[in-house]
């Protein structure tokens, strides 16, 4: 698996908390995955706790090296009269980015997942809100009419026949946002509720919401309020979302994953030798070129961990928490990471430059 950071990046905080400009106007997370997200579970709905709760749905959101399941949960709206747009996985150019949820008075786009319980890939059947007061469609949400009585019935046809977690790319979603869902994302939002991101970190730390041990079946499918996971009203998933494998043999050392955190951490970097042209003056001039490049990266690698270092330092003098100190190996090795990619670009740069000319007398390539 490869991860590539972003020169969008700002932070990235438990997977969750970096955010950047993205397309369609909703912020996404700086960091891209080249692997697909697994496909989603089949889970039900926990009951509705009370009025004016809105159904977040479950996701698959990435860690340091691996997808991990946020369970879908009960939360109630800020404001009255806001929705929730749930968040999506997007393919976009190199990787997959993950774009925020958020709420706001409209449903804007969510990437055409169809994520079940009245999100079926464009706005939200499962309630409506009138009055100032929220009603729920019966027929599509899991509501104790005793305890609730703004409810409503309309039967809804959801023609999805997939559970694809992701949008574009190969196997996603083909969808675009409509006129109005690209307005609604330009209205005023919300970000997700402090509650919300409580309930990301808990999953987070639950080893056994990561993809490579529940196999794409999370134990915690749905929770009735976020972060709680040992609630008797617990759901787990009832059948497995199909987990992506990249294919045998597809990446080479430049694309292994690294779980570096500083850049001591990374290993040493393979300096491609310059090529024989057979020009001795060429081949010492592309020599040079090799040499001044892997001292100048070699510099960045010191300037980088001495800032680390002092980062340390400063989290020591101000006796920081365990959160801070997570938070902050979170952005270093956001930073250790963007700056090995992006050496290894200037490497892959360089290559290309120094390939020999064609000779004259060779034909070219059509």
């Amino acid at each position: 698996m490869r991860i590539i950071f972003s020169v969008r990046s700002l932070l990235l905080a438990l997977g969750m908390l970096a955010i950047s400009a993205a397309s369609f106007a909703q912020v996404s997370v700086g960091v891209a995955i080249t692997i697909a997200p697994p496909e989603l579970p089949v889970y039900e709905q926990p009951v509705c706790p009370g009025d004016d709760y809105i159904w977040t749905p479950g996701y698959w959101a990435y860690g340091v090296d691996d997808y991990y399941w946020v369970p879908g949960t009960w939360i109630e709206a800020p404001e009255v009269g806001f929705l929730w747009t749930p968040g999506y996985w997007a393919w976009e150019s190199n990787g997959y980015f993950f774009h925020e949820g958020y709420w706001g008075p409209q449903i804007g786009f969510y990437g055409g997942i169809s994520y079940g319980f009245g999100y079926f890939g464009h706005g939200y059947e499962g309630g409506r809100w009138d009055n100032g007061r929220f009603f729920y469609n019966r027929s599509v949400t899991n509501v104790n009419v005793t305890v609730i009585h703004n409810v409503y019935n309309t039967t809804v046809v959801n023609r999805t026949v997939n559970r694809v977690s992701f949008n574009g790319g190969n196997g996603g979603i083909n969808e675009r946002p409509t006129a109005q869902e690209e307005a609604a994302s330009r209205e005023r939002h919300l970000p997700p509720v402090a509650v919300q991101n409580q309930h990301v970190q808990a999953a987070h730390a639950n080893p056994q919401l990561r993809a490579s041990a529940n196999q794409g079946k999370p134990p915690i499918a749905a929770t009735p309020k976020p972060g709680q996971f040992n609630d008797r009203a617990v759901v787990p998933a009832r059948e497995a979302g199909a987990i992506h494998t990249p294919p045998a043999g597809s990446e080479n050392n430049a694309a292994r994953p690294s779980t570096a955190v500083h850049p001591r951490d990374l290993p040493a970097a393979e300096r491609p030798a310059a090529p024989s042209t057979g020009n001795a003056k060429q081949d010492q001039k592309y020599q040079q070129q090799q040499q001044k490049l892997q001292a100048k990266q070699d510099q960045e690698r010191q300037k980088l961990q001495q800032k680390q270092d002092q980062d340390h330092q400063r989290l020591e003098q101000q006796k920081a928490n365990e959160a801070k100190k997570q938070q902050v190996e979170q952005q270093h090795q956001q930073q250790t990471q963007q700056l090995a990619q992006k050496h290894a670009q200037q490497q892959q740069q360089m290559q290309q430059r120094q390939q020999p000319a064609p000779h004259p007398s060779q034909p070219k390539k059509p």
